[in-house]
């Protein structure tokens, strides 16, 4: 059977795309997948490494943007739209799944111009703009929190929780993994990433925090993804003050780094927090601030409620008070613990699974 992925864009919408790419696979031999997204987005650096074919057309976003960006996306709509008939037409995918991005737009529509069995998967508690819109254009949305029910019509809406891509799922919860990377759990590891390009300002505060940490220096490690830009600055400030630090653009083998972390700090994107149930580790989550209709905060919210993790936002965050709940989760291992237990009871490693058998429904199979 041949399924056509589209959207993507950020790595929130992309990851979870890979992990149901990767069980459609697995499912059966002759399996195809097809990614549809843009230049622009992370596509066209990831799914090359993951195996995966890319086909991109030229669409725009919408929100956030100034009237006649907005005036000039709608004016290349039509062709976003006929670009995407045209792939779907010489690829004949037998379902469309869109996974969230401005991509995923114009593909399903091409899919509803060509009859084609057509749904949707929503990351987060609140949906984008994009899913709220595709609702009625589909036959099945599927969705990673219970509580997002209400923003779709119940008949085709399906609670399946986050896929999470494969390599974390095998490696968290029994198969293999990185054995080189045992050697260092002689520390306190805290892992921080701020998302597939980084976060500056999570950077920024980290940094200002190792100045109320030199009481505990010599008992902690931080594994630090930095993105691109701060990389140099970054891994020189580490250098500098004498704290034992991996500090990378991009971790490849995030799953080995999650395995031997104590404490994890990150932003709160529904991709992040799927893999973070999946690792059971407490979590210091700092939600992005700009991210569309608050979807971030909301989901750390969430997870604060359930006791889960511990949350800073962005408003409030800098040094001395990130360096003040390190030292409380240092000082209180039951704690961590507690709210990693807690974090993995929120775990759906079958999701990918889940939503590929009702996508086999709705075409026959």
């Amino acid at each position: 059977m041949k399924c056509i992925i589209a959207g993507g864009g950020t790595g929130g919408h992309l990851f979870p795309g890979i992990a149901i790419a990767e069980a459609f696979v697995e499912m059966e031999k002759g399996n195809e997948v097809l990614f549809v997204g843009t230049e622009k987005g992370i596509e066209m650096r990831i799914l090359g490494e993951k195996g995966f074919r890319l086909k991109t057309i030229k669409a725009r976003p919408i929100k956030g943007r100034s009237i006649i960006e907005k005036v000039k996306t709608i004016w290349t709509l039509p062709l976003a739209i006929s670009e995407a008939v045209s792939i779907l037409r010489d690829y004949r995918p037998e379902i469309v799944l869109g996974v969230g991005g401005y991509a995923s737009g114009p593909v399903i529509l091409a899919a509803l111009i060509l009859g084609l069995k057509r749904a949707i998967h929503e990351q987060n508690v609140i949906p984008g703009m994009t899913n709220r819109l595709l609702k009625y254009f589909v036959q099945k949305v599927f969705i990673s929190f219970e509580e997002t029910k209400r923003y779709f019509p119940k008949r085709k809406t399906i609670f399946t929780g986050m896929p999470v891509r494969r390599e974390i799922v095998y490696s968290l919860i029994g198969g293999s993994f990185n054995e080189t990377m045992e050697d260092k759990k002689d520390r306190f590891n805290i892992f921080i990433f701020g998302g597939s390009a980084g976060a500056h300002r999570i950077n920024e505060k980290v940094i200002e925090s190792l100045t109320y940490l030199e009481n505990i220096r010599s008992s902690i490690r931080f594994i630090h993804q930095t993105g691109i830009n701060d990389y140099n600055w970054v891994s020189e400030v580490y250098t500098e003050k004498g704290f034992d630090a991996i500090v990378k653009p991009f971790f490849n083998d995030m799953a080995s780094y999650y395995r031997i972390s104590d404490l994890i700090i990150c932003r709160s994107g529904a991709s992040s927090l799927a893999e973070l149930a999946i690792c059971g580790k407490a979590a210091i989550l700092i939600p992005y601030p700009y991210a569309a209709n608050q979807h971030q905060l909301i989901n750390a919210r969430q997870v604060v409620e359930m006791g889960a993790a511990m949350m800073i936002e962005d408003k409030k965050l800098n040094g001395e008070i990130l360096a003040k709940k390190i030292v409380y989760l240092f000082n209180h291992p039951e704690e961590r613990e507690r709210m990693g237990k807690a974090f993995r009871r929120m775990a759906k490693p079958h999701a990918a699974q889940e939503i590929i058998r009702h996508c086999y429904k709705m075409v026959g199979r």
